[in-house]
């Protein structure tokens, strides 16, 4: 059980800790001290409807046609793999991820605001729902534990990136940060993926 849910944990931090549209947000609000509790509660509550919708929805589905699993697992792991190559070209070739500059913003426009970077990302939908649906579907009925793990490592770093962000604007100014970052990523997904495919 504790493996299934460290492999959650560190399948859900992979996942989570890219530069992008929604964790830039939140970067830049936590360096600013604005609004960061009610944009951290909707990326986490985006996290566990998306999150347990995929693990619970594949459930049924494999439940009634078995036969799924394997060819997604199949594409799971190929997605996985590509994850983690493009992690590895991000880590080549490292940029700093910029705060920005933004006018204030009203709390309902903040979270408005970061509904919309969360759920209008294609990429959401792949690795809340498919990806992470897949992935815990293949533990069978431990499927939950790994659910568990996934959402803690939601909690640990929005949580940890809202308010953590004044003391990270420095480190991730840092091209070299994030090449650290992606290339634990990328090992992280490549093992990943390879483990799909030969389960």
């Amino acid at each position: 059980m504790f493996q299934v849910a460290l492999t959650g944990l560190l399948t859900g931090l992979a996942l989570i800790v890219a530069v992008g549209a929604q964790n830039a947000f939140l970067l830049r609000q936590g360096i600013r001290g604005e609004h960061v509790l009610p944009i951290v509660l909707t990326c986490l509550v985006s996290d566990v409807v998306a999150i347990t919708a995929g693990v619970a929805g594949l459930g049924v589905v494999l439940e009634r046609w078995p036969a799924v699993l394997p060819v997604a697992q199949v594409l799971g792991g190929l997605y996985l793999i590509a994850f983690g190559v493009h992690a590895a070209m991000r880590a080549w070739r490292p940029t700093a991820l910029e705060a920005g500059e933004a006018t204030a913003l009203t709390p309902g426009r903040a979270v408005l605001l970061t509904l919309a970077l969360t759920w209008l990302n294609p990429h959401f939908y792949l690795d809340a729902v498919l990806m992470l649906g897949t992935v815990a579907n293949s533990f069978a009925a431990d499927r939950w534990w790994f659910l568990a793990g996934t959402l803690v490592a939601s909690v640990l770093w929005f949580f940890g990136l809202g308010y953590g962000a004044r003391l990270l604007r420095g480190l991730f100014a840092r091209p070299k940060a994030w090449r650290v970052l992606d290339s634990a990523i990328a090992v992280v997904m490549g093992a990943l993926g390879v483990g799909l495919l030969v389960h």
